[in-house]
Formats: structure tokens, sequence, C-alpha cells
């Protein structure tokens, strides 16, 4: 069985590979041409969580599943808070062919989803970006973002301030593009033309009367119905589009809150990203609209990158 471990899935997998791998992962998704059941989360102690995501690429294709643990206060020990595996199986045989280091792909596809979605729906000339976070996810959608738009600055808003400043000094030496920080949110994000919000608040850090217009938003950081990043106003005020409209109807924390306080009903999501890029639902439609994409993350992008990586792998040693 092959085995692909961190360091390669990162030298590897890198965005100009993985975009259009989640891209045409979504596009089939939306398109009824892959499966996979809602993830199962397994509450532990500590505010740490244990998932299960199963799924096949078709009826033909690739399945497999993730197997993830999510353990927060690892970003304060210099390790990654999602820790796990990918296993797939061959669609010929049904063997077990290959173990992948889910950690990372989390990590990659998750940003690369993004890339994707603010690709189609942020405006073409958004070149202000606002982060909310600096962990792992922030780095990850930085070096994503900047291979759809031409970012000129990126803002970042941390609980931390010494953290923030960390992350900023790391990035700009990085990417050469300027890294600020402020320590209130609005100031972050009052001139973004895209936010992402990638942290584990349990309550809205970012509120919808901060949002101008013309913004696009990718709100990652919740993955299960409970936290949410976001008020209720920025999820009416917008142009909701979903990775998965199941999904989010059963996962999706800053949706189902709106939705319990009679603020926005199920037809709120007026499609999937996989629909938007397969040219049966418009995304922006305007340079004055907000659009949110709420991603929850699907083992679809996690087994569509795993088995490109095990097509492709290099031999294994001798």
């Amino acid at each position: 069985m092959r085995v692909i471990e961190r360091d390669e899935v990162a030298r590897r997998l890198t965005y100009e590979t993985c975009i259009p791998i989640v891209r045409q992962a979504m596009i089939d998704f939306s398109s009824g041409n892959t499966r996979q059941l809602l993830r199962s989360i397994i509450p532990l102690a500590g505010g740490r969580l244990f998932g299960i995501m199963p799924g096949a690429l078709g009826d033909a294709a690739a399945f497999g599943a993730k197997l993830i643990s999510v353990y927060p206060e690892n970003f304060s020990r210099g390790r990654q808070s999602h820790q796990g595996l990918v296993v797939l199986f061959d669609p010929g045989t049904g063997e077990p062919v290959c173990i992948v280091h889910a950690g990372e792909i989390t990590a990659i596809r998750t940003a690369a989803a993004s890339a994707v979605a603010t690709n189609a729906l942020a405006r073409v000339d958004a070149c202000r970006l606002a982060i909310l976070g600096y962990g792992e996810q922030a780095a990850t959608h930085a070096r994503a973002l900047l291979k759809v738009r031409q970012i000129r600055a990126v803002r970042v808003w941390g609980r931390s301030p010494e953290r923030a400043h960390a992350f900023c000094r790391q990035m700009n030496v990085e990417l050469g593009v300027p890294f600020t920080t402020a320590p209130a949110v609005e100031d972050v994000v009052d001139d973004a033309d895209i936010i992402c919000t990638v942290t584990g608040a349990r309550e809205p850090i970012l509120k919808g009367a901060w949002v101008r217009a013309g913004t696009h938003v990718n709100v990652v950081g919740s993955s299960f119905a409970g936290p949410v990043e976001v008020d209720s106003d920025l999820v009416v005020r917008s142009r909701f589009i979903a990775d998965s409209r199941e999904g989010v109807l059963r996962q999706g924390a800053e949706f189902l809150k709106a939705k319990k306080a009679g603020l926005v009903d199920d037809s709120h999501i007026v499609a999937e990203i996989g629909e938007v890029l397969a040219g049966k639902a418009a995304g922006r439609r305007s340079n004055e609209e907000i659009t949110v994409y709420k991603s929850l993350g699907h083992i679809v992008q996690d087994l569509a990158s795993a088995w490109a990586l095990f097509q492709g792998a290099d031999d294994p040693p001798s």
C-alpha cells in the first residue's frame, strides 16, 4: 500500500495543481456525479472533535474516507490542528491502495476551494484582502488567493496582536505583499474587496454592517452546526452560495442561526458553487453585490486531491 506523507503532499499538491482539481470536484459534486454522506462528528473532551467523511468520486471511480481529528490547541504547540488519514480504495478491485496525510490535504484543499469560489464570485478588480485569523488556514488562504487575484495588500486580525504581527512579518517575507494588522475587525475589513474568516470563533467576529458593497466573503472557520463567525445581518444582506446545499442546511452554522431567527429561508441559498462554475446558476450579478461563499469542506475535495497524488505518485523507494 502506498503511503504519502505530509512532506510529499506539501511538495506535490501545489495550488496550481489543487485549484483546478477542486474546481472540477465541485462541478462533479453539484452535477450528481459523485457520492458522499454528511460528515459524522464525535465531540471529544476540551472542544476537540473526531470526524468521519466517506465518499466516492463516481459510480466506477475511486472511493474512500477521511478520518480526521481536530485539536485546536495544537496550533500553540506548533502542530497542525487537523490530524488524520485519507484512505483510497481502488474502484476496480475494492482494495485499499493508498493512505495520505489528511492534515496537509485539508490545509491545501480548503484554501484551494476558497480560491475557486473567489475567482468565480469576487470582482475582477478585487485587490485588497482581509484575513480574520492567523493560523494555518490564514497562511494557506493568502497563498491560494494570490493565485486568482492581483492582491496588492493584506490586512490581518487576530485575538493576539503579537501573533498577528508575527504572522504578518512571516507572510511579508514569503509572499512579497504588504501584510499589516489592526486591533479591531472593522478596521481590517473596512476597505477590503475580499474577506476570509478562518478562525475558531464561537460567536460572530464579523458584522454585516462592517462589510462594504461589492465585497466577497469566504466563511470558512466553522464546519459544523454550532460555532458562528459572521452575524445574521451579513447572511441576510449577501448573495449566499454554498459548497453543498444539503451540507449548509444541516451543518452551516451561520445560515442555520439566521434561519432559526426567521430572517431567511432555504431559498436564500441561491446556488452551490459547482452550479455557478458549470454555468447553471449566476454568481455575482453586479459590482455592488455582497457575495458569501460558505465553505464546509467535503470529502470529494479530499479524495480528488489524494487520488491525483496517488495516480501521479513517485515510485516508492526500493
